[in-house]
């Protein structure tokens, strides 16, 4: 793995304006606010926060899914050098072959009416990467055999499977255009424990075997420990801490990160009910708090939190925090 950057974020924000209705008022939801960020090639990136923290909409910025309000990403690989804020239509086509997203519910994104066959032949049927179905469906053969799919599932229709196994056939469409980058949106999240460590040991033999570089949000931070290489963690549309993942999980600097770390369940019973709880609820991204914007359920918070935003700094090579008391 080199550590070339694959995604280049600098200072994106999304945001969505909110009509006012019957009543007035309306505002501007910043979904994602002032973000900077670099994943690095070929490697397994986490992102992970509360629901409601814009970890979805970042994802779906870098896609192209959602609109970019202001900022920069762009997307290199050997190839090209996309700015993905003004592809034109040619090559939003061609950067659409290089980067897959896998959808968090595998129940609700298949359709109940083609077979499996049909489902992962579809993304290069439609963008026309084959010139036969012969060679479609030996490409198809192909992936599903990587996503360990038996070739007699390939006549079959979605509900004839568990929920591991509609994973694999939706991770199985997403790989068969050949992407270069993949984001996996909670993609084990609807799934019981012990699917989730079979599907996430397929993502990491995956992404070794195809050299993909990954994106994986989640809100469960033991998942991120089992897979990923590097971790930022997002609250109320921006990233409070980012480090390569051993280090963040031996020495956090942010509270936020800390309470997040606590909650994981553990098996000794002496660290059992030693959750560090926060208090209340998620502010509005309508009405974000002033200052740092997590003071408001911060236990180390002072009056200066509430009034000077805090400096996005290095504490060690590849670690940044923001926090006024990050040491």
């Amino acid at each position: 793995m080199t550590l070339q950057s694959h995604i280049q974020v600098n200072r994106l924000s999304v945001h969505y304006g909110v009509g006012g209705g019957l009543l007035g008022g309306g505002g501007v939801l910043k979904a994602v606010d002032d973000i900077s960020l670099e994943i690095p090639r070929g490697s397994f990136f986490g992102l992970v926060g509360e629901s409601g923290s814009g970890k979805t909409t970042l994802g779906r910025a870098i896609l192209k899914a959602a609109p970019i309000s202001e900022g920069e990403v762009r997307y290199v690989d050997e190839e090209v050098d996309y700015d993905i804020g003004r592809l034109g239509k040619r090559e939003l086509k061609d950067y659409r072959k290089r980067t897959q997203l896998i959808f968090q519910d595998p129940y609700a994104a298949l359709s109940p009416r083609m077979t499996v066959r049909d489902i992962i032949a579809e993304p290069i049927e439609v963008m026309k990467l084959t010139k036969s179905r012969a060679e479609t469906d030996e490409r198809v053969r192909e992936i599903a055999a990587r996503c360990r799919l038996n070739l007699e599932h390939l006549r079959r229709f979605p509900h004839a499977f568990s929920g591991g196994q509609r994973q694999r056939i939706s991770i199985a469409r997403a790989l068969v255009c050949q992407p270069k980058f993949l984001v996996a949106d909670e993609s084990v999240a609807a799934l019981d424990v012990s699917i989730q460590a079979d599907i996430l040991n397929l993502l990491k033999s995956l992404q070794k075997d195809m050299d993909i570089t990954f994106l994986f949000i989640s809100h469960d931070l033991s998942v991120v420990a089992h897979t990923c290489d590097y971790v930022a963690v997002m609250y109320l549309g921006a990233i409070v801490e980012m480090a390569p993942s051993r280090e963040l999980f031996t020495a956090p600097k942010h509270p936020y990160t800390k309470a997040l770390l606590s909650a994981i369940p553990s098996l000794d019973p002496d660290d059992r009910g030693t959750a560090q709880k926060l208090e209340g609820e998620i502010p509005s991204p309508l009405n974000k708090p002033s200052g740092c914007r997590f003071h408001t359920r911060c236990p180390i918070a002072t009056a200066r939190c509430s009034v000077e935003t805090p400096q996005w700094e290095a504490h060690s090579p590849g670690h940044f925090a923001a926090c006024h008391f990050a040491e």
